[in-house]
C-alpha cells in the first residue's frame, strides 16, 4: 500500500461507504464522572463492550447523546450512550429515531436489572417498564413498548429497607465487575443475532 492509498483510506474510510443508518443500540446510564461503574450504568458499560468489539468509538455528542456509526453484521447501526441522564433517556432515542426513521423494532436497549443476580442477563422482544425510569421514558416519549431489550443483573438490594436509589448509584465490586463481563461479551453477541434477525437464538442461548 503505497501513500497514496494510505491518504485515500484516511479521507474516505471504508465504513464510511456502508450507507444510511438501519438500527439503533442503545446503553442506558447516568453521564457525570461520578456515576462511572454504577449499578445504574451497566447500559453504558455494555455499549463500551460493543464498541470494543467493533472497533468503534462512541464520543460523537449528536441527539442528545454520545453516538458512534458503524457496520455490524453487515448492518449500518448507530451505537448510543444517552447524555439526558437516565430518566430523560427516551428525549435521546426519540430524536434518533427520527433523524434516521428507524421503526421501534429495530432499536435495541440494554439496561440494569435489580431483579437479576449480577452476572446473569435476560433478552426480551418487548414489554412494560418494570419500574425502569428509562424505559418508561422511551415508552412514553417514543409511543411504544414494542422494542427488545437486554436486561443486565446488577444484584438486589442486600436488604428491603435499602434505598434503592442508593443501591443502583453504588459502584459494583472488583469481583461483580469480574461476573459481569462474560454478560457484557454476550451483549455483543445478542447485539449480532439481532442485527441478523435472530433474536430467539439469542434468547434461548443466554436468557439466565
Amino acid at each position: 500500500m503505497d501513500i497514496f492509498d494510505l491518504l485515500k483510506n484516511k479521507m474516505y474510510p471504508a465504513d464510511a461507504k456502508a450507507g444510511p443508518v438501519e438500527y439503533i443500540i442503545v446503553g442506558l446510564g447516568n453521564p457525570d464522572s461520578k456515576y462511572q461503574n454504577t449499578r445504574h450504568n451497566a447500559g453504558f458499560l455494555a455499549i463500551d463492550r460493543i464498541a470494543e468489539k467493533s472497533g468503534c468509538s462512541v464520543d460523537r455528542m449528536k441527539y442528545k447523546a454520545l453516538t458512534g456509526t458503524v457496520t455490524i453484521a453487515d448492518k449500518r447501526v448507530l451505537l448510543m450512550k444517552p447524555q439526558t441522564y437516565m430518566n430523560n433517556s427516551g428525549e435521546a432515542v426519540q430524536e434518533a429515531m427520527s433523524f434516521y426513521k428507524v421503526p421501534m423494532e429495530k432499536v435495541l436497549v440494554i439496561f440494569d436489572d435489580i431483579s437479576l443476580d449480577v452476572g446473569k442477563m435476560r433478552i426480551r422482544r418487548k414489554g412494560s417498564d418494570g419500574g425502569h425510569n428509562g424505559i418508561k421514558s422511551i415508552i412514553q416519549l417514543c409511543g411504544s413498548d414494542n422494542f427488545p431489550r437486554v436486561k443486565v443483573g446488577v444484584g438486589k438490594k442486600p436488604h428491603p429497607a435499602y434505598d434503592l436509589a442508593d443501591w443502583v448509584l453504588s459502584r459494583f465490586t472488583d469481583q461483580e465487575r469480574t461476573d459481569l463481563s462474560p454478560v457484557f461479551d454476550n451483549s455483543w453477541e445478542t447485539a449480532q443475532l439481532f442485527l441478523k434477525g435472530q433474536l430467539d437464538k439469542a434468547m434461548n442461548q443466554f436468557n439466565s
